[in-house]
């Protein structure tokens, strides 16, 4: 078996579980409990320096 098969078997089975785990947890990540303040942090987070103009 050659290094190309072997790596296109894992790809194609263990790989792409993998990746869908991955996937899942990043898109979880935002609605754990307690990341609430950290959510709200980072959505105000573009006003920070805003003075109104002033």
């Amino acid at each position: 078996m050659t290094v190309y098969e072997t790596l296109r078997h894992f790809a194609d089975s263990y790989g792409l579980a993998i990746l869908f785990a991955v996937f899942v947890i990043l898109c979880a990540w935002p609605f754990r409990p307690g990341s609430k303040g950290h959510n709200q942090a980072a959505a105000n987070s573009i006003f920070k320096d805003d003075h109104d103009g002033q």
